[in-house]
């Protein structure tokens, strides 16, 4: 059996909406991946009368609240969207505005 376009959700440009038609070469496929800083932070010497123990236990309380999904959203997050292409043309020019 072969499945036809009909058994899958319309898939639509992300900007303006428009019917896109997989296989008719109409559109772009749009991968955006954001990351955190990735550079090491600087760490100095430890100062006199800091308490790293201490340090650490409080993030871990302050992360006990944050699921999983939550704590990698804030490290690494991506997204996939889809563009006609009069809208493509726009937006790889400007892709912030």
């Amino acid at each position: 059996m072969t499945e036809s376009n009909d058994d899958f959700a319309p898939l639509l440009c992300a900007k303006c909406l428009r019917d896109l038609t997989p296989g008719a070469g109409d559109f772009y496929v749009v991968s955006i991946e954001a990351v955190a800083d990735p550079t090491p932070p600087t760490i100095d010497e430890q100062p006199h009368g800091r308490d790293l123990k201490t340090e650490i236990n409080n993030l871990i309380r302050d992360l006990h609240d944050v699921s999983a999904r939550e704590a990698m959203d804030q490290v690494r997050r991506g997204v996939t969207i889809h563009l006609c292409r009069n809208c493509y043309g726009s937006w790889i020019e400007n892709p912030a505005g």
